[in-house]
This record gives C-alpha cells, structure tokens and sequence, in this order.
C-alpha cells in the first residue's frame, strides 16, 4: 500500500442520523423551549431598531468632530 487513504463512501445510516437529529430538534423547539409572548417580542424590536439609530447617530457624530477637527488641524500647514 502506498499510505493513501480513501474514505468509504457516505454511509445511508449516517445520513438517516442527520435526518433524525434536525426532526428532533424541531421537536424540542416546538414542546421544550419557552418562547416570549408576541407583543413583548414587539417591544423588544422597537427598543433594539431605536438602539441601534440612536448608536447611529453617536457614531456619526464622533466621526464628524474627528473630521472637522483633522481639517483645520490639516489646514495650519
């Protein structure tokens, strides 16, 4: 033998486990997992999306102090 190893080929049982594991797992997402009412996952969204524009708008305000003051710092010279 010349050491090459060549893999068997995919076996049907290991594709059935795979098949199995994601048909269980759906299960459990639907019987075992609590999951927050509608309405609070609502809130949560509009507090998350009024997060991230307010970060926004701190981000683009940094960067504007940042820019004006490396152009007149620019402009001396």
């Amino acid at each position: 033998m010349s050491g090459v190893r060549v893999s068997p080929p995919v076996q049907k049982q290991n594709i059935m486990s795979v098949v199995t594991y994601i048909k269980e797992s759906f299960e459990e997402l639907k019987s075992q997992v609590t999951w927050i009412s509608f309405s609070e996952a609502q809130k949560s969204t509009v507090v998350v999306a009024l997060f991230s524009v307010l970060f926004a708008l701190a981000v683009f305000a940094v960067d504007k102090v940042f820019q004006l003051g490396l152009e007149q710092y620019f402009n001396l010279f």
